[in-house]
């Protein structure tokens, strides 16, 4: 006789157990709700790809089978964009965490920026503006089409600048709520200066855990002249490339991404500038792998990546590897990478 299925011994889950269950779905339901607010990433990509036809560049390339790397692709697209290499591999990036193609590593193959080689292999699977266009002729796709950078576009579109105000709020209600549960470096600060900090709702957060904290949102005075009023929470208007307000510490969220390596430079030495020798900088930012992976968190910040291509000059979401060099070359003497709530790590 077959053994049975049934079973006299209880299977007991403690209150612990019952709270990391709870906490893995809600993890995966904030991915969700991350890639949701990244979908329109993806057919962009897709639909780019095939009007550059890098499907059928692949394709004659060995049929099923074959294997070049972004910058063999991008040297058969006709561009005269110095910088389609570096696009169309972030691109391809995107693709390949969907299954679309795959990514290998091989020796002698063009290197990225970590100095990790890898190839793109077409799939058996064949899916048949102003991305393409700046892709071949350079420049920034949103800047392309509206004629102006995305952080002033705003200023001239009022409702814009309201349904973009209200999604950053509720953006940072979603993810410094996991913050706040999981990271435990803001015991001990006197003074937290929030970089680039908007309308202060991040810092409102924190110091309704933290009382202590004296806090400053810090960004463009035409930003915080609509700031609400918090407690323990002041607005300081300045530029961030010229300096920052002295602290014990700096909060920076969804901040680097916007920029270039150079501006990020910049930025990060003024921070290092003003904080005392145990200071520290405190950053949460997405991270994306060096090869594409098929996982939820790696899609989200992938079309995150692509959408920061499409937005903002030289802004891009960066791997480990990119955020050490920043620190480094920054002045800092050490990094850490403590925790990863909803695709961003502190």
């Amino acid at each position: 006789m077959a053994p049975s299925l049934e079973s006299n011994k209880n299977v007991v889950i403690d209150d612990e157990s019952n709270k990391n269950l709870l906490k893995e779905e809600e993890e995966d339901g904030m991915l969700f709700a991350m890639d949701l607010g990244v979908l329109v990433a993806f057919p962009m990509a897709v639909k780019t790809a095939f009007e550059l036809g890098i499907f059928d560049i692949i394709a004659k390339g060995g049929g099923e089978h074959a294997k070049l790397s972004s910058e063999d692709i991008a040297s058969q697209i006709g561009s005269i964009n110095p910088n389609a290499p570096s696009m169309v591999d972030r691109l391809l990036r995107l693709l390949a965490s969907h299954s679309l193609l795959s990514c290998s590593s091989l020796p002698q193959v063009t290197k990225d920026e970590n100095d990790q080689e890898h190839e793109l292999i077409a799939s058996p699977q064949k899916i048949v503006s102003e991305l393409k266009g700046a892709i071949l002729e350079g420049g920034v796709p949103f800047v392309r089409a509206n004629g102006m950078h995305a952080f002033e576009y705003p200023s001239v579109d009022p409702r814009f600048n309201d349904v973009f105000n209200k999604a950053m709020i509720s953006h940072t209600t979603i993810v410094m709520k996991r913050v706040l549960e999981s990271y435990e470096g803001f015991n001990n600060i006197n003074t937290l200066i929030d970089v680039g900090g908007g309308l202060g709702f991040n810092l409102k957060m924190i110091t309704s855990k933290y009382p202590n904290i004296n806090a400053i949102n810090f960004d463009l005075p035409h930003v915080i002249q609509h700031a609400l009023t918090y407690p323990g929470v002041k607005h300081v208007g300045g530029d961030m490339f010229e300096s920052v307000p002295n602290g014990d510490a700096i909060f920076m969220k969804c901040i680097l991404h916007d920029w270039s390596d150079e501006h990020c430079l910049k930025v990060l030495k003024n921070c290092h500038k003003a904080i005392p020798e145990d200071g520290k900088v405190i950053v949460v930012d997405t991270m994306v792998p060096v090869f594409p992976e098929n996982k939820t968190a790696a899609k989200v910040a992938f079309k995150a990546d692509l959408l920061m291509m499409t937005q903002n000059i030289g802004g891009k979401e960066r791997t480990k590897h990119d955020f050490i060099h920043l620190a480094t070359a920054s002045g800092f003497s050490s990094i850490k990478f403590v925790c990863s709530v909803s695709g961003y790590w502190e």
